[in-house]
């Protein structure tokens, strides 16, 4: 290595302003901030042009500027400026410091020294103090006001580490270097008792504060190669240096490398605000600064990491497997990169401020943790949803499949979080496990309703059809045991329902209070089909009994339609079909599924067929109220007054059958007794016997009362005058006047041709012929009917005339 790799920088120029940019491009270029606490810094002091800088070069071959000597004895160097010790190890920082009792400042000017001495000992591990052989045992040697103003500014450092002071003795006589160490130790004594302390620290001993070496060095000018070789075993002091036992061994309140910028100009702006420098708080102040910018620079990196901005993409898209351990693999770099530049910082600092980064990352980064449990959760549920339909279609128990699927979905949720979790945070999935637990029994509580009202609403309707026909049939024939045979059958119908749907639902496992509760619905439900029913009929009641009436009116005993002709007693049968019409109105009046003995029949039976006993037996009126006795409110069908008015239109609008029957009847009567009564048979019999006598005598009067009773047997048959009278008196009448003209005609017509047909004989045939037209008079081979004799007697006239004009011919 040259001594072009030393990268001498002025820190500090000579107005006391810090060169920040130059120091931390020299850090950048020596690689000061990957050594850690592995580095030292070693600083140079003492009066103007007492070869300083050249000691420096010598001993680190650094370029520092050096007096030229054929120019005088001016100021070389200005204000502080630092380099790069070459082929030393560690890596050391070499310190020039501007000499101390110049002419250029003056003599009063002493601040820049105290300031610039106070910096080297805060920011140094060895000290380098270059003082004159010949000072030494001087009184007033050019020393002495160096070392009080090292010692003074000492009391302003509150330091945990001791600062070696290492004064090398320039230009060495002929003295042994044994006595010439023992004086200065004495000289720097006195001058260490005679500096102005605090009381806590009056009697504290130099080495408290201090490590004292001493080096001698011959004169350079006069002795240059003896002067390289002594400076050459001086270099050995400083490998290692930092080793326990070296030079800088104490590493006590050691600033790490990638602090020593910032460090460095706090110190300054410290001392240039001429306040106390307690280093251990400005250890910390230091630490706190770095830590949080190397904090700020990992989380800036990792912000834009591709491999996070990958994974982040990734997981918004949908669940990425190795989520976990991807993610953990890249905050783990980083808090070890973390981890490494803050290794020597204070350690209470360090972890603080790694907490904070490591919160700070973590807060980062959770959202895609939540999007990604989010993820876990949305599939677990769609699993178990596909699961449970197919199990479920399979034909396994409700509750059984609910379990099993649940158990299976929150087993792959667990591995699911388990691969997602993060090593660096304890994030607890329970509140997403238990978001899918509710999803899941949101889900399995919606199925479960679903089918249960499935269910229910099933088996509604086979009560509804079990119940609904059947009961309006007993209700429809109101029998005697009408309500009891609706019981029998509603109790029977709702006992095989609740069995069946009992046996249906225990696969859902429910609640016993839920099951009894649907089970009661279902009976409430069978009992208002029976109640809705009977309300039905109840309104149709008037109906239903005009057709009761008309059935038992209309038909006999044996449902054969009834004929009136004469024998009938209508006023029973009337009486009869009025009971069974009232038999109906009772049994619609009221429900009756409770069992209760009611009055009802007999209340209507008393006032309504036995109106005119009722009227003068009492004189309340039991129908003359809006509730039956010992019937519920709400199973009263029809009213006692509903009832009396639904009787007198009943009454009203059956009357005309019972008027159309008797007229029925007597015109039967009229029609079927053509006979006078027997009293007038004797009457005309005893009156007339001179006429009965008279016709005796003579008769001819007999046959032509003969053939008046033919011709009128014809006209009667010809006009059917019964009929004819059936729709009245006047109706007949005229319908038999029209008649009668067209009616004689036709009977003369026939007369007529009669009396033709035998007036012209047949003549004879052959017997065959004969025989042959009676054969085909006697019957039709292709109908197999029996022709009419007036027909046939037609047919043998035209034969005749056919055979008549054949013979002419």
């Amino acid at each position: 290595m040259s001594r072009n790799d030393c990268f001498t920088t002025q820190l500090i120029d000579a107005n006391g302003d810090f060169n920040a940019a130059g120091l931390e491009d020299f850090i950048r270029k020596i690689k000061l901030a990957e050594c850690g606490l592995s580095y030292a810094v070693v600083s140079i002091m003492g009066p103007q042009s007492s070869g300083k800088s050249t000691l420096l070069n010598h001993l680190f071959h650094t370029n520092f500027r050096e007096m030229d000597a054929y120019k005088g004895r001016v100021q070389t160097t200005k204000g502080i400026w630092v380099a790069k010790c070459v082929a030393t190890e560690p890596c050391t920082i070499a310190m020039d410091l501007e000499g101390t009792d110049g002419r250029e400042r003056g003599e009063d000017d002493t601040t820049f020294e105290k300031q610039s001495a106070l910096f080297a000992l805060a920011v140094s591990d060895i000290v380098l103090i270059n003082i004159w052989c010949h000072d030494i045992g001087r009184e007033h040697a050019a020393n002495r006001p160096l070392l009080k103003t090292v010692f003074e500014v000492m009391m302003r450092l509150f330091s945990p580490r001791k600062t070696t002071l290492l004064f090398v003795i320039r230009d060495k006589t002929k003295t042994p270097f044994r006595n010439l160490e023992s004086i200065l130790r004495e000289d720097i004594q006195k001058i260490w008792k005679a500096v102005h302390k605090p009381d806590s620290l009056k009697n504290t001993p130099l080495s408290e504060f201090f490590n004292v070496e001493i080096f001698a060095l011959s004169s350079y000018e006069e002795k240059e190669r003896k002067f390289k070789e002594e400076v050459a075993q001086l270099r050995q002091w400083f490998f290692r240096s930092i080793s326990p036992g070296g030079l800088a061994g104490d590493r006590r309140g050691v600033i790490p490398a990638s602090g020593f910028s910032f460090s460095a100009q706090q110190i300054w702006k410290v001392i240039k605000e001429n306040k106390d420098l307690n280093l251990p708080a400005h250890k910390v102040m230091v630490a706190s600064v770095r830590c949080e910018e190397i904090a700020n620079e990992k989380f800036s990196r990792l912000t834009t990491d591709e491999r996070w901005l990958t994974l982040e993409a990734e997981v918004k898209k949908g669940p990425v497997q190795g989520f976990g351990k991807k993610l953990s693999s890249i905050l783990e770099f980083y808090f070890n990169e973390y981890d490494t530049e803050a290794e020597f910082f204070d350690e209470e600092v360090k972890n603080a401020k790694r907490n904070q980064m490591v919160s700070r990352v973590l807060e980062f980064v959770y959202p895609s943790y939540v999007v990604m449990l989010g993820h876990l959760r949305s599939k677990a549920s769609e699993d178990f949803k596909k699961r449970f339909e197919r199990s479920l279609n399979d034909g396994e128990g409700f509750a059984s499949t609910v379990r099993k699927c649940t158990k299976i979905c929150m087993l792959e949720f667990d591995q699911g979080s388990a691969d997602a979790a993060v090593q660096q945070a304890n994030w607890d999935p329970s509140k997403f496990r238990e978001k899918l637990c509710q999803d899941i029994d949101r889900h399995a509580l919606s199925i479960q309703n679903e089918k249960l009202s499935g269910m229910i609403a099933s088996y509604e309707k086979r009560l509804t059809e079990a119940l609904s026909q059947p009961v309006r049939s007993l209700l429809e024939a109101s029998g005697k045991d009408a309500w009891a045979s609706i019981r029998k059958i509603l109790q029977h119908e709702t006992e095989i329902t609740v069995s069946k749907f009992s046996a249906d639902i225990a696969g859902f496992e429910l609640d016993k209070d839920k099951v009894d509760n649907m089970v009661q619905n279902l009976r409430n439900h069978s009992r208002n089909v029976v109640e809705n029913r009977a309300r039905e009929e109840a309104n149709n009641v008037l109906m239903h009994m005009k057709d009761r009436f008309s059935t038992i009116f209309y038909h006999d005993n044996d449902s054969l339609p009834r004929t009136w002709t004469g024998e009938e007693d209508i006023k029973t049968i009337t009486k009869d079909a009025r009971a069974a019409s009232l038999k109906i109105l009772s049994v619609l009046a009221a429900i009756r599924l409770d069992e209760k003995p009611d009055t009802i029949e007999n209340i209507l039976t008393s006032s309504l067929m036995n109106e005119g006993v009722a009227t003068c037996g009492s004189s309340s009126d039991p129908l003359a109220s809006s509730t039956w006795e010992k019937v519920l409110e709400k199973d009263t069908l029809i009213t006692p007054v509903q009832c009396k008015s639904l009787w007198r239109q009943f009454k009203a609008e059956t009357e005309y059958m019972v008027t159309q029957a008797i007229t029925a009847q007597e015109a039967y009567k009229r029609r079927n007794n053509w006979l006078p009564p027997p009293w007038a048979i004797l009457a005309m019999f005893i009156l007339g016997f001179n006429e009965i006598m008279l016709l005796l005598r003579n008769p001819h009067y007999l046959v032509i009362i003969f053939v008046l009773y033919l011709l009128s047997k014809a006209l009667w048959i010809q006009t059917d005058i019964g009929r004819a009278f059936q729709s009245g008196p006047f109706v007949g009448l005229l319908s038999i006047l029209s008649q009668l003209l067209p009616s004689v005609m036709n009977l003369l017509k026939r007369l007529t041709e009669e009396a033709h047909v035998y007036t012209n004989p047949e003549p004879t045939m052959p017997a065959n012929s004969h025989s042959f037209r009676s054969q085909t008079l006697q019957s039709n081979p292709d109908t197999n009917t029996i022709l009419d004799p007036s027909a046939a007697t037609n047919v043998e006239s035209a034969e005749s005339s056919n055979v008549d004009s054949c013979f002419d011919d």
